[in-house]
């Protein structure tokens, strides 16, 4: 047990008493739970035969406010996100209610996909309604920020892991593809965005009901974002006419909550492709870096998914036929030919 945990079990345990869940000085153990692609980690802790998650996210490295005013305000909306029970900034520890170990993505198959998925989609129209948070005003998903966020890929996708040098014709097309998404995201209706709304972030809890992890990231933004993030995830892929369903189901709960109003479903479907693009894009770049930068190999096995729903798209649409082109000239060879990304492909690495 390192220093930080030592000192969160000790809180913990005096947060616990002073709640008479725990009658003993004596301090609580700890088990580790996960880490995610952040710095913070997670342990589980038992009290009075109640389970509770102890979150561990450095100050100087990770900051909680915005985590803690999202819960406080998502649960009192009814939103089924994690209680926050204690908290002491300062420090960077949480104590949480548990919402289990089960993800989402473990439970989805042909069989229960329907039924989870409109579960998770009305959630996510609960969400997008949230846009006023008490004591915390969400940031805009503006021009600056989806930008940054595709320039990831270029950076840690194409030049540190594939090794390709762009040229100044290269980056003219790439800013020029990235303005166009970028039009298309500011053009749509702005609701609350999760921002990372997918199946491993979604929990299945005991009662069958779904729970919400991993939103402190959320900004006002486009209203396909979460859509997108949940039906063209990263780690787990679905046939078209199943994300149509999903689409739709989407569209008319939106109209029922009052978020959008007569909108046809070619154009949902054209946000919701060119959003993806911009979120996959985003991905590829991240994906990357956790590898180079932070030691993280097993979110490599995730790019040639991510990679794919780019092609896929791109070759939908003619307004992107010539960034498609220079996809399949330049970084299909470049993907077939990195060592790591077929490491992971033939599932030598994890």
């Amino acid at each position: 047990m390192d220093q930080r945990q030592q000192r969160l079990a000790c809180w913990v345990t005096s947060q616990l008493n002073e709640k008479s869940l725990v009658q003993s000085d004596v301090v609580l153990p700890l088990i580790p739970v996960s880490g995610d692609a952040s710095f913070r980690r997670y342990f589980r802790t038992t009290a009075s035969g109640q389970t509770f998650i102890a979150m561990d996210a450095p100050p100087e490295k990770e900051n909680s406010a915005p985590f803690v005013a999202i819960a406080k305000s998502w649960f009192a909306a009814g939103v089924p996100v994690p209680e926050v029970l204690a908290e002491d900034l300062k420090q960077g520890f949480l104590l949480l209610s548990d919402m289990g170990d089960v993800l989402y993505l473990d439970k989805l198959n042909p069989q229960s996909a329907d039924t989870l998925y409109f579960q998770a989609i009305q959630t996510l129209i609960n969400i997008q309604t949230c846009q006023q948070i008490d004591g915390y005003e969400l940031p805009e998903y503006d021009e600056a920020l989806l930008t940054r966020e595709m320039n990831l890929c270029p950076e840690w996708f194409f030049s540190k892991l594939l090794g390709l040098k762009l040229d100044q014709s290269e980056q003219q097309l790439l800013a020029s593809t990235f303005d166009l998404l970028v039009a298309s995201a500011l053009e749509q209706p702005k609701v609350c965005v999760h921002r990372d709304y997918h199946s491993r972030n979604l929990m299945l809890l005991n009662n069958g009901s779904i729970g919400v992890l991993d939103f402190q990231d959320a900004v006002v933004g486009p209203i396909t974002y979460d859509l997108v993030s949940l039906i063209r995830d990263c780690y787990i892929n679905w046939p078209a006419m199943q994300e149509e369903k999903w689409i739709k189901d989407f569209i008319l709960l939106a109209e029922q909550a009052d978020l959008i109003q007569d909108l046809e479903y070619s154009q949902c479907k054209h946000w919701f492709d060119w959003m993806g693009l911009q979120r996959h894009i985003k991905c590829a770049g991240i994906f990357s870096r956790l590898y180079l930068r932070d030691g993280k190999a097993g979110y490599l096995k995730d790019i040639p998914r991510t990679f794919n729903y780019l092609k896929t798209v791109c070759a939908a649409y003619p307004q992107l036929e010539t960034f498609n082109q220079w996809l399949d000239d330049r970084i299909v060879p470049a993907m077939n030919s990195c060592s790591v990304l077929a490491m992971q492909h033939c599932g030598q690495e994890s």
